[in-house]
C-alpha cells in the first residue's frame, strides 16, 4: 500500500513561511511602515515583511472567501425570491494571553479596508462581555478573569445573532484595560459592517451539549472564517512576562490603573509576579479552555520566539 504522509490526512494543509509569502502574488502593499507600528502592539513583532509575507496572503484569500460567500448568499436570495440586506462577513481572532490578537485582528481590519471596494470593517474585542469586577468578585471569578465563565455569554451570542440578523445599530460594551474592567454606560455601535472582526481569547470554544437535546449556539457558530494565535507555552510565558515588565513604565505607572500596585516592583519581583500570575490564571485557562479549540479554527499562525509567524495551516474545504 502507498504509505500517506501526516499532511495527507491532516485537515490542514500546511505552509511555511516562505510557501505562505508566495501567495500573496500581486496583493498590493496598502500600508505604510508608520501604520504598521502603529498597528503593533507593545510586546509584539510587526514589520513591513511581517505584513507582506504573512498578512497580505490572508488578505487575498479572505477576498476571495468573503467574495464566495456574497455569491452564495445572491444563490439563495434568488431562490427564495428575497431581497434581505447583504449580511456581514464575520471573523474570528483567538489564542492565548500575550500571542498577538490584538496586532492580527488590527493588521487584518487596516488590510482589509483597502480593499478597492472600500468596504466597512468593524473590530470588537469580548473583553467587553466580560462581567463586571463587581460581579466577578461576588461570584467569586476574580481568579477566572478570562475563562468562559467570567463572560457574559448570553449578551455575547444576542450582539452576534442581532449583527447576523442585520439588526442595526448594535451595541456592544466597552472595557478598559486601565482600569481592568467593564466601563459602566459606554457602548460601541456597530451599523451593519461588510466585515466584522471579533478578537477574544475564547472565541473558538464549543463547550458542552445540554443533556436534552436543545440546540445551544456558540460564538463560532457566528463566524465565516476563524484564525488562531499559536506558540509553545514557554515561548507565551516569555513574552507575558516581557509585556509585564514593560507596562511597569507605561500603563501600570497611572495611579487610576488596576495594576498600580507593580508599578515599582524591581525586575526581580516584576518576573517573580508575572510568572506566578501566568502559571496560577492563564496557563490553567490555556490548557483547559484555549488550546483545545485549536482544530477548530481555519487558519493557524504557528509563532515563533521571535514573534515571526513560521508556518501557516489552512483547513481544507
Amino acid at each position: 500500500m502507498e504509505q500517506r504522509t501526516e499532511q495527507d490526512v491532516s485537515p490542514y494543509r500546511i505552509f511555511s513561511r516562505a510557501e505562505w509569502a508566495t501567495l500573496r502574488e500581486d496583493t498590493p502593499m496598502t500600508l505604510e511602515p508608520a501604520e504598521v507600528t502603529r498597528l503593533r502592539s507593545m510586546h509584539d513583532r510587526l514589520d513591513m515583511s511581517e505584513v507582506e509575507e504573512i498578512y497580505l496572503p490572508l488578505s487575498r484569500l479572505l477576498s476571495f472567501y468573503v467574495a464566495a460567500t456574497q455569491t452564495l448568499y445572491g444563490a439563495q436570495q434568488e431562490f427564495l425570491g428575497t431581497q434581505d440586506p447583504k449580511l456581514p462577513y464575520i471573523i474570528g481572532v483567538g489564542g492565548s494571553v500575550a500571542a498577538g490578537k490584538s496586532t492580527t485582528a488590527r493588521v487584518l481590519q487596516a488590510l482589509l479596508t483597502r480593499w478597492p471596494n472600500v468596504p466597512k470593517v468593524d473590530l470588537i474585542t469580548t473583553d467587553g462581555f466580560l462581567f463586571p469586577n463587581a460581579v466577578l468578585d461576588r461570584e467569586g471569578l476574580m481568579e477566572k478573569k478570562g475563562f468562559p465563565e467570567s463572560y457574559d455569554l448570553p449578551g455575547l451570542l444576542r450582539f452576534l445573532s442581532d449583527i447576523k440578523a442585520g439588526q442595526r445599530p448594535v451595541r456592544a460594551p466597552v472595557y478598559s484595560h486601565l482600569i481592568y474592567d467593564v466601563i459602566p454606560n459606554q457602548w460601541i455601535e456597530i451599523d451593519r459592517p461588510d466585515i466584522l472582526i471579533v478578537e477574544g481569547l475564547n472565541v473558538l470554544q464549543a463547550g458542552r451539549l445540554p443533556k436534552d437535546g436543545k440546540a445551544v449556539p456558540f460564538v463560532s457558530d457566528f463566524f465565516d472564517f476563524s484564525v488562531y494565535l499559536d506558540a509553545d507555552e514557554e515561548v507565551l510565558l516569555s513574552w507575558y512576562v516581557a509585556r509585564f515588565l514593560a507596562l511597569r513604565g507605561t500603563s501600570f505607572a497611572d495611579p487610576k490603573s488596576y495594576f498600580h500596585r507593580y508599578a515599582r516592583l524591581s525586575d526581580e519581583e516584576a518576573v517573580a509576579t508575572a510568572t506566578s500570575i501566568w502559571n496560577r490564571i492563564n496557563l490553567v485557562n490555556l490548557h483547559e479552555n484555549i488550546l483545545p479549540t485549536r482544530p477548530r479554527a481555519d487558519l493557524i499562525l504557528r509563532k515563533s520566539e521571535n514573534h515571526r509567524v513560521e508556518e501557516v495551516a489552512l483547513r481544507r474545504l
